[in-house]
């Protein structure tokens, strides 16, 4: 299988114990590209990937005669030197032919179809397609490609082969030829490419269904994504790919298709008035809740760090739904969902899920602006008090996030009535904002080092720090309150076991400082 990895270059192969040199193909008159790779190798490769049908080859030739800048022939056998893009959005297939000289001549084609063992076609195939895999990710080599009909070549392909490994590959150059522009564009006027493609969706392996799925988010991301909602929009297909993610075993596939449905619900509004009412129709605020539960469990249990990313994904998808007007409400009134991320937020070891927590307090800001109703189910909960806090030094970056925190942390405080509570729940409460009080040192000391502008807004009506002005000024509520009560105890001789009065008074006058800043 092809994994999910940055494109490998030349120098990386030499690395992995690769040929360090191949000899290079005769240049073409017709040419003048800035390539590392010379264009009639490229235009090789293309032809050998021809399918065994006499029909698709034929179509091919008479493709590349209209064309005097398509290849001649020739065909050549030796490869050059590999040099291809880094670009994130594409995908090396990590597959190298030591010995390129596999023949692939007509002779061979007939007796393929006459009955010869079609492995052997098979592994020489995948030797040349892993090749142009990696270099399309090259925008040169990549307009190169599709002005030499490998659409064409990889959509006859994909049309007659029954090779699961065949269909991956074919899929993954496309894949890589998606992230270009140019490319793209040929892509989406290929007739009947963009059907069959879509059609992989109801294949049953999952390395298929992975670049598949690879190939719909970047042209979902594409200036083309309209074109491609459209093409998405069979209330079939759809189901299709929530069933992908609701039953895939492979923590592969399921990151790229959770993905895909990111993508989906980030794209223009015209896609997502298109795709998201049906996804809704058939479950999706449900299935992302059980994918969720699911992870969560897993987190609390095994601690896979490969799963890591599948649970940010699941994550910013929910957050994404929580913030649509038309369905942030079957989002925001889940008490399951709720609990699940109130959870997450009083997992210990945040370091390695800090990403997620962040995500997770801004989707319980959401919940709590959408239902106000669920802050009485958390103001009494000092873990997830603690947990809140212990997330600012991973939101300190994100602006938005430390304002759900405060926003957050204030609804929580804002129901302590400390007069009515007795000294033991009070003295928690301390305990509590004590233990943290390095990191909220360091949240509102952060506020000194912001621009002028910022500064100034920490105080203004209506803006968003008027959430943390809030929780600053009911910490400084809590922290007088019990200073009151442990002095009235002390006289009494029933005081609690001693909270550090150093470290009580440097929270009060850290808050002080910041509540008072006019």
């Amino acid at each position: 299988m092809a994994v999910p990895a940055d494109p490998i270059t030349a120098e990386e192969e030499v690395e992995d114990g690769s040929p360090t040199h191949h000899p290079s193909a005769p240049s073409h008159e017709f040419f003048d590209l800035s390539t590392t790779v010379d264009p009639s190798y490229i235009i090789s490769l293309i032809r050998k990937l021809l399918p065994l049908d006499s029909a698709s080859r034929s179509t091919f030739r008479e493709g590349a005669s209209e064309n005097p800048n398509r290849g001649g022939e020739e065909e050549e056998e030796d490869a050059p030197s590999v040099s291809v893009s880094n670009d994130e959005n594409v995908k090396s297939s990590r597959s190298k032919s030591e010995n390129m000289d596999v023949d692939v001549s007509a002779e061979f084609l007939r007796g393929e179809c006459e009955g010869t063992d079609v492995s052997v076609w098979e592994s020489a195939w995948e030797e040349y397609g892993c090749v142009l895999w990696d270099l399309a990710a090259s925008k040169t080599h990549a307009e190169l490609m599709v002005d030499n009909l490998i659409l064409e070549v990889l959509l006859g392909n994909l049309l007659v082969c029954k090779s699961a490994r065949v269909t991956e590959i074919s899929i993954g150059i496309i894949g890589n030829l998606a992230c270009h522009e140019v490319p793209m564009k040929h892509i989406i006027s290929t007739k009947g490419l963009m059907e069959i493609i879509i059609d992989k969706l109801f294949m049953d392996d999952p390395q298929c269904l992975y670049e598949t799925c690879r190939l719909l988010t970047a042209g979902l991301q594409s200036r083309e994504c309209i074109t491609w909602g459209e093409a998405l929009q069979s209330e079939h297909v759809l189901c299709q790919i929530l069933w992908i993610a609701e039953n895939t075993l492979n923590h592969q596939l399921l990151e790229k298709v959770i993905g895909l449905i990111l993508v989906i619900l980030e794209s223009q509004q015209k896609v997502m008035d298109a795709l998201l009412p049906p996804m809704m129709k058939l479950g999706l605020a449900n299935i992302l809740i059980s994918l969720l539960t699911f992870e969560i469990s897993k987190l609390t249990s095994e601690r896979i760090p490969e799963r890591y990313s599948i649970l940010d994904l699941i994550l910013r998808a929910i957050e994404a739904l929580s913030i649509l007007d038309d369905h942030s409400q079957e989002i925001c009134s889940s008490t399951e969902l709720f609990q699940l991320i109130c959870d997450l937020v009083k997992f210990p070891d945040k370091v390695e899920v800090g990403n997620c927590c962040v995500t997770a307090v801004v989707l319980i800001a959401n919940m709590l602006s959408d239902v106000p109703d669920h802050a009485s189910r958390i103001s009494q909960d000092l873990n997830l008090l603690g947990g809140l806090l212990d997330i600012f030094p991973f939101a300190s970056d994100d602006v938005e996030a430390r304002n759900a925190l405060w926003n957050v942390i204030a609804r929580i405080l804002v129901r302590i009535r400390e007069p009515e509570m007795s000294l033991s729940r009070v003295h928690h409460y301390v305990s509590v904002l004590v233990t943290k009080l390095d990191l909220i040192e360091d949240e509102v000391l952060n506020q000194q080092v912001e621009s002028g502008d910022e500064q100034h807004n920490l105080c203004s009506p209506g803006s968003a720090a008027n959430a943390r002005n809030a929780s600053l000024g009911m910490i400084i509520s809590i922290l007088n309150n019990w200073t009151a009560k442990e002095e009235n105890a002390k006289n009494n001789r029933n005081a609690e076991v001693p909270v550090s009065e150093t470290d009580v008074k440097r929270l009060l006058d850290c808050c002080h400082k910041f509540f008072n800043c006019n």
